[in-house]
């Protein structure tokens, strides 16, 4: 067996074996607002349940290993002493990976994520509408771990209101959790889903995807498109060029001769089928012909 002491290690390497044993992990999907009132959406898989009575959730947003920097929602929770812990589902997960992407300050991930926005009762942050558990917290604690990089900051909430979609109810009112279908966080690009096991997500592109509120409507809006496509879809640095859509379409015609003619819907299911695939840019290519 290897056996390692912590001190040995490069952070790196440490917070790598740490995140790959410790899994899988609960994701807490953390809404907060700053003082002026932005909006920021954040997942966080340092996270758990740790009291019942009072009911206390702890969530921890660490320090970035690679510049010791602290994210936008540490600094939220410490100016308002709020948050609203959302749980996640596979049906939003490409769109709460989509999330965590780096934008900048004063971003609204909401928008970027395609996610809607609902006000909570209690707490100024909004709730995420499509996560299926929303707990509003009022931030108790929120203890230091150390200041260097990779270091954790406790925040503990305490749960002042919360609410539970009705469809993952049994038919005695507890949560039935083949029907909640939660997935947690693993290491490296690993998640797991509850009732299936294990699954990759590609992590979000370090040059910042395009979001889904840049999307063109009719792609934005579809009918046909989930959740998660839209987090797919939204990964991508640029969208391709029309020369470049043009070209993908002439040699798809040879298979679908009726590609050029097809309707939204026609055009979105096709897509989805590239998707199913991890096949984003064709899909993209489709969907702007």
């Amino acid at each position: 067996m290897l056996s390692i002491d912590p001190k040995t290690l490069s952070t790196n390497k440490l917070h790598s074996y740490l995140l790959d044993a410790v899994a899988p992990r609960p994701i807490a999907f953390a809404s907060t607002i700053d003082v002026d009132g932005n909006v920021n959406l954040s997942p966080f898989s340092f996270f758990n349940v740790f009291s019942a009575n009072p009911p206390i959730l702890v969530f921890s947003p660490a320090r970035r290993v690679l510049n010791n920097t602290t994210k936008h929602t540490l600094a939220n929770v410490i100016a308002t002493k709020e948050v609203v812990i959302n749980v996640v589902n596979f049906d939003m997960v490409q769109q709460t990976s989509l999330s965590s992407t780096e934008y900048p300050k004063g971003v609204n991930e909401f928008e970027k994520a395609g996610l809607t926005m609902l006000q909570s009762d209690v707490v100024k942050p909004f709730r995420v509408a499509e996560s299926p558990v929303q707990f509003e917290c009022k931030v108790n604690d929120i203890i230091a771990l150390g200041t260097e990089g990779g270091a954790g900051n406790l925040v503990i909430c305490e749960v002042v209101k919360f609410h539970i979609d009705e469809d993952v109810l049994d038919e005695e009112g507890n949560i039935n959790q083949k029907k909640l279908d939660l997935v947690a966080r693993a290491g490296g690009s690993y998640y797991s889903r509850a009732k299936k096991g294990f699954f990759k997500i590609p992590k979000p592109l370090a040059t910042l995807g395009i979001g889904v509120d840049n999307f063109p409507e009719e792609v934005k809006n579809s009918m046909v498109l989930t959740g998660n496509d839209l987090g797919m879809l939204g990964n991508v640095e640029s969208l391709p060029t029309e020369v470049e859509v043009a070209a993908f379409i002439e040699d798809l015609s040879a298979r679908y001769p009726n590609i050029k003619k097809a309707t939204y819907r026609q055009k979105h299911r096709l897509a989805r089928n590239y998707l199913s695939f991890g096949d984003v840019e064709s899909a993209w290519k489709i969907l702007l012909s």
